[in-house]
């Protein structure tokens, strides 16, 4: 699901290395290119009992629910409920807290052979962002088991903006919805580290899964690219594309 698309630069490491100039290429106001951009997905469901379904929206990482509309504890330290609104159509919700942080509405085609995923994610303050990602059924016949894939640009809110500022030295302070409000990142010269002047690499590990984030400023400082990917699923790498305001 796209929680892991839209918290993908959460990450914060702690030691502080070389220092850089204040006009660090990164530091400035950044606007989605969603035409530029890829979003990258894959979920999967399973039935595994009388209205019991397995869900993976992470590789490793499975949820296992009753779909009865409600909240049903997961190994996150969420909640997730499934409610059946139709035949073709099912409403996700997770819960942290008792609060909603996710609603996904998916509509399953007469087919079967495709799943459109109206998905809000809820920032801490109360307001939405808004995804619609299109699936392709890769596996499975029938109903929504199966595995479903989707790379898309367009269901990218071209409203979405990325504020960087300098931090404590050589590290960056992220300002934007996608991150949650605001992240304070600093290097170590290892699992997080400058590549050079233009160039991040980070990597955080939670559950088992290793995160990649590869942050890149083009060479004319108008282009910010971020490349994130699972370290055992680099095929499913999401790519951000962000333009200079």
């Amino acid at each position: 699901m796209l929680n892991r698309i839209l918290k993908l630069l959460l990450v914060t490491c702690l030691a502080t290395g070389t220092l850089w100039a204040a006009d660090d290429p990164f530091a400035g106001k950044w606007k989605i290119n969603p035409s530029n951009s890829k979003i990258t997905d894959e979920m999967k469901v399973e039935a595994v009992g009388e209205n019991k379904y397995a869900f993976t929206f992470v590789p490793g990482a499975v949820d296992t629910i009753v779909a009865d509309g409600t909240d049903h504890p997961t190994p996150d330290g969420t909640t997730l409920s499934v409610t059946t609104e139709g035949p073709n159509n099912w409403k996700v919700v997770r819960k942290k807290d008792g609060r909603q942080i996710i609603s996904a509405i998916w509509t399953l085609s007469a087919d079967g052979k495709t799943l459109d995923d109206a998905f809000t994610q809820y920032q801490p303050d109360g307001s939405p962002i808004s995804v619609r990602l299109t699936y392709q059924r890769s596996a499975g016949s029938s109903g929504f088991t199966g595995t479903w894939d989707s790379v898309s640009s367009s269901g990218l809110d071209s409203g979405i903006e990325l504020a960087i500022q300098p931090y404590e030295g050589d590290g960056l302070t992220l300002i934007s919805p996608i991150v949650g409000g605001t992240q304070n990142i600093k290097f170590d010269g290892k699992d997080n580290r400058r590549v050079n002047q233009r160039s991040l690499e980070m990597t955080k590990t939670s559950q088992g899964q290793t995160r990649v984030t590869q942050m890149e400023v083009s060479t004319d400082l108008k282009t910010l690219t971020i490349n994130v990917y699972l370290a055992n699923a680099k095929q499913l790498a999401t790519i951000l594309v962000f333009d200079r305001e």
